[in-house]
Formats: C-alpha cells, structure tokens, sequence
C-alpha cells in the first residue's frame, strides 16, 4: 500500500500544479463576463489564525488560480448562485474538476475551483501542512468571494463556499464574525459582502489548536451544512459533529449529515484505500480550544486554560498522530450531493 499512497499524493500533485504549469489569463475581477477556463488572481499569505483578525497583517501577496464553471442558465438577465470550492492537503483533484462542477452546474450554479497549492509551487502538504499556513485558505476564499461578486451573470448575495478536509477547516472560519470583519476590510470586499452558506466536507480541525471556543456572536448567522463519513479516520466525525452541534446552540442555522461506511475523501474518483502514512493528523481526544476574543488556549473538558509546559504536554499526548487512510465511495458521493443540492436550493431560495 505504500506505492499506492505515493501514487495518490503524486496524482494529487500533479492536479495541483495544473494551474502553474499553464499560461494563465491573470484577472483583478470577472466584470467582463468571462466563461469556462482557468483564471490567475490575487490573494495574500498570512502566516498564521491571528494574522486573518487584523488587516494591517494580512500576509505577503500571492496569486493563486481558480477553474471557472457556469452553468448554461447564467445570462445577463438571469443570476445564478456560486459556490466557491476549497480544496484539502492533497491539493487540487479530480472531483473538483468534473464531479463537484457537473452536480453543481446541473442545478444552475456557477462553480469557481480554487488550486492554492500549485502556484505557491506546492505539491501536497499532506506530511508538511507547514508549507501552505492554514490561513492563506481562509484568505483565498476571500480572495474568491471578492472575484465571484464581480461576476455580472452572479448573485452576489448568494454565494457559499464548500471546502473538503483542511478546505472543510477554511469553510467554517469563513463564517466567524472576526474574521470576516478583518477580511472584508483586508480585501476591500463590498459593503455587506459575506458568504451565504458555508459547507465543510470531512473537515479538518474539529478538534485542537484549530477549534474555536463556541458563544453567541461568534460564528455568523449564514446556514452551515456539514457532511461526514463515520468512518474518517483521518478527521474523525465525532468531534465535527459535536462542534456543529454547539455552533448550532449558539445561534447559526446548522444540519449535519453522517454518511454511513464513509472514509475521508470518499468523493475521490479512486475506490482503493489508500494508506496515507505520513498525513499529520489531530487525535478525537484533544481537549484544546481557543478563544478568539483572546485568543488563549484552554482544555475544553476542564475550562483550565492552558500556557507552557502543561500545554505542550497536553499536545504531545492527546493531541497528535500521524496516518490516516483515505477512500472514494461514488455511492457515499452521490448521497452527499443528495444532502447538499437540497440544503442550496433551500438556502438561495430556488
């Protein structure tokens, strides 16, 4: 199984550095109507979380691409809705590219791609998630957000955004208050500007440094969708639903949909399991949480919060593992269309 694993990070790459490797038409905006291909726009690097609350450090400047979908119905007379596709460690993949844009287009909503990894000459960051900072994707996203508004033959209130895996992890920090006051003023977004729907797909960071401590006024009121499979042992679904439940407490119109017998990445094309030995992954038992309001750590079992050696300890023996395996499942796919189409017809309205 190991070259099978090497094989999909290899496919994965080089899905990724499709978009670098082609001459590609640089944009600053899409207000001359643009169809179907491939597009270069601009987006920054913040290095690290608190970098996406301040504007003033938003990060070094970087282009990143996105394959643009639109459905036949979009005309000058009649705007569609857009959904805004955040790719995981693996980079940029099959599914997003023919998948994904077949079911969405089909139901009359223009698709936007985005590949964040091949034109920062990044192949996968599946054993390195230090190579990408988690949030240049939420950054990307606002890069899209801004790019797909611009779009004449595009609803600008009704675009969502749908990110699988770490993608899933950039999908739900879209929607927290704090972050999309930082953003909109980092990018010069349109007054009121925000994404309508936000949909993580076997998201990432459920659990750990990444999980924000749960209170009204956090997380937006724009619906949230989060599909799983039971059987992710790479983000495990436990934790996903457990922090879907709270935000949903806290006030944000929330759905989970489990898939039974589902592995992470079951939209993928290839059906073999395929062990990813060397993927950094969080165990279902770390206790860590942060408040965004100070951004300190705290053990979300006990309420202690958590500085220094006892932190450290905590991260070494809860937290961290690495391996995981991944599986497509064109079954489980198709009834995670089945749970999402409905939920965006509902959301837009049509």
């Amino acid at each position: 199984m190991r070259n099978v694993a090497k094989q999909f990070l290899v496919v994965s790459a080089g899905l990724a550095l499709t978009g670098s490797a082609m001459a590609l038409e640089t944009v600053s905006d899409f207000s001359k109507a643009p169809g179907n291909g491939v597009y270069s726009f601009a987006s920054v690097t913040p290095k690290a979380f608190p970098n996406l609350l301040n504007p003033s450090l938003n990060g070094e400047p970087a282009n990143i691409s996105g394959h643009l979908f639109m459905p036949a119905q979009a005309t000058d007379k009649n705007k569609v809705p857009a959904i805004i596709l955040v790719h995981g460690s693996g980079g940029i993949y099959d599914a997003m590219l023919d998948y994904w844009p077949k079911q969405l287009n089909g139901a009359g909503y223009a698709v936007l791609a985005l590949d964040t990894f091949g034109p920062r000459g990044v192949k996968s960051t599946a054993a390195d998630q230090s190579q990408v900072p988690f949030a240049a994707d939420v950054a990307d996203a606002f890069s899209a957000l801004k790019l797909m508004a611009s779009h004449p033959r595009i609803d600008a209130s009704r675009i969502a955004v749908m990110g699988f895996s770490r993608g899933g992890l950039a999908t739900w920090r879209t929607a927290v208050e704090r972050v999309i006051a930082a953003q909109s003023a980092a990018h010069s977004l349109p007054a009121g500007l925000r994404f309508a729907a936000h949909i993580p797909v076997y998201s990432g960071g459920c659990v750990g440094v990444f999980r924000l401590m749960v209170k009204p006024g956090v997380f937006s009121k724009s619906p949230m969708l989060w599909v799983h499979g039971d059987a992710d042992d790479y983000a495990p679904m436990a934790p996903c639903r457990d922090y879907a439940d709270k935000i949903g407490q806290a006030g944000t119109p929330t759905e989970f949909f489990a898939i039974a017998g589902a592995h992470h990445k079951f939209d993928m094309d290839d059906q073999r399991r395929i062990d990813v030995r060397n993927a950094q992954r969080t165990l279902d038992s770390c206790p860590i949480e942060v408040d965004i309001e100070t951004l300190y750590t705290y053990d979300r079992t006990t309420g202690a919060r958590l500085t220094g050696a006892p932190y450290a300890e905590v991260l070494k023996k809860q937290c961290s593992a690495i391996g995981a395996t991944v599986v497509g499942d064109t079954k489980a796919r198709d009834k995670a269309a089945q749970a999402i189409l409905p939920f965006l017809r509902k959301t837009f309205g049509r």
